[in-house]
């Protein structure tokens, strides 16, 4: 067993490594080889360790989960699937206040379950949704807030990586995690269409509508009103081929009829049929499978790294001394779990989301579990918390991106963006408090999954 020194310079040495700006992957790999070193005290035993735990990682048949689904949401953003799909649910709300918006959050929604990733969908519908809100003459702030706030489903409705990141780390199952975050998904869903509804009927200016408009934003409203609509059968047909899609795969997983990674590839293999079916061409084809490589890559490092970490945690003591600590505190377990979520508050604002999943899941986890806590609602709580780091400033990703995505403002500033999101942060921390109190929320159906498939 470790002495405190030692724990703490394990410790001590990887946040010091973090924060000095090294990439979390090396930081992690460098100091789990030091308490490898600092347990052995053999040079040779500690690159034995590693190597054996990295080929174990390697060879996990779950490591595909990653850039098939990521593989599944790149083909159909890159055939303009997404944009049929902001269409017809943007024709289908007309009678609803601030309509747009709730298209906006809505097609997120719906894209959220075969994308995997909410830097996608922030980049998509910056493109698609934000021209739209603008010629209809909505407020620029509240437009850029709806578009990051929703992109941030991505990370929740599954297929969300950072459920795959954290079922790798915990050993939970991951097909549960998925089904586990739909109602919640669709509990920020709700809120964030309340919001936007209460903002349309107390402040109408904001959405393009009442009498407060400048003539300019009126005038360039009702013209594109004049506009012709695209076919309606054409983004139909691709948006009932998204559904199907997304009901084929999560539904055969709840079902147990294949496994997270099998749903992958069937997934992957309909989206490419549905891509190329809506004329997607080879040249875009290999962009997509370049890009998701690209990405994905990092990740599959970063979750070798991470589970070497959590080994070396658990050896050297680590993760039984937090666990004792907080046991022995005296808090009560709401408290505990105040604390994590303050914890996991603070870092969204330094770092990224996989980075502190891979930092804190390790300790959290075992705690929470001795706590009390299910495991599958302590993950949906902890991934909303976490997720609240999207919108956080300095370093809020998803501002980043819808900053990027819109070429065409030279006078917009993060700040803005960031400002705009306030309401929907607001939203996730409303969701985490529904599911402490409410922790039905995340584990109903995977239970309910459970039954039907055993019966």
């Amino acid at each position: 067993m470790y002495d405190v020194t030692d724990m703490m310079l394990l410790v001590g040495t990887l946040l010091a490594l973090v924060f000095s700006g090294i990439h979390i992957a090396v930081a992690l790999g460098l100091a789990s080889m030091l308490g490898i070193y600092l347990l052995t005290e053999d040079f040779s035993t500690m690159l034995s360790f590693v190597s054996n735990t990295s080929y174990e990682a390697l060879r996990d048949y779950v490591f595909a989960v990653i850039p098939l689904f990521m593989l599944m949401g790149e083909f159909l953003a890159k055939c303009g699937a997404a944009s049929d799909l902001f269409a017809l649910i943007n024709r289908s709300t007309r009678w609803v206040p601030g309509r747009l918006g709730v298209a906006t959050v809505l097609a997120n929604a719906v894209f959220a379950f075969v994308t995997g990733v909410s830097i996608a969908a922030a980049a998509a519908f910056s493109k698609i949704a934000y021209p739209e809100m603008r010629r209809y003459g909505y407020e620029r702030q509240f437009s850029l807030g709806c578009i990051a706030g929703s992109a941030c489903l991505g990370m929740l409705i599954p297929p969300s990586v950072l459920m795959i990141v954290w079922g790798v780390l915990t050993e939970l199952a991951i097909g549960k995690l998925f089904i586990a975050g739909i109602l919640p998904g669709l509990i920020v869903v709700t809120l964030y269409i309340i919001y936007i509804i209460w903002v349309a009927v107390t402040q109408p200016h904001r959405v393009g509508e009442g009498d407060n408009l400048p003539a300019a934003q009126k005038a360039a409203r009702d013209l594109h009103a004049q506009q012709p609509e695209q076919d309606l059968r054409t983004i139909l047909w691709s948006t009932v081929g998204i559904l199907a899609l997304v009901i084929l795969v999560l539904g055969g997983i709840w079902l147990g009829a294949f496994t997270p990674t099998e749903g992958a590839g069937v997934g992957a293999t309909l989206a490419l049929i549905l891509a190329v079916a809506r004329g997607m061409k080879m040249k875009e084809m290999l962009e997509a499978v370049i890009s998701v490589g690209r990405t994905s890559a990092p990740l599959l490092l970063l979750l070798v790294t991470a589970q070497l970490y959590s080994r070396v945690l658990s050896m050297t003591g680590v993760t039984g001394a937090a666990k004792d600590f907080f046991l022995a505190s005296g808090l009560s377990p709401y408290a505990i779990l105040a604390l994590m979520i303050l914890v996991w508050f603070i870092l969204g604002a330094l770092i990224d989301s996989i980075s502190i999943i891979l930092l804190t899941v390790p300790v959290f986890a075992p705690i929470a579990v001795a706590l009390g806590f299910d495991p599958i609602a302590f993950a949906i709580i902890g991934i909303l918390a976490i997720e609240t780091g999207l919108l956080t400033p300095p370093f809020g990703i998803l501002v980043f991106t819808v900053k990027a995505a819109i070429t065409d403002e030279k006078d917009l500033k993060n700040g803005e963006i960031f400002r705009g999101c306030v309401p929907y942060w607001i939203a996730l921390l409303t969701a985490i408090l529904f599911i402490i109190a409410f922790p039905e929320i995340a584990t109903w159906l995977p239970n309910l999954g459970n039954a039907v498939a055993t019966s």
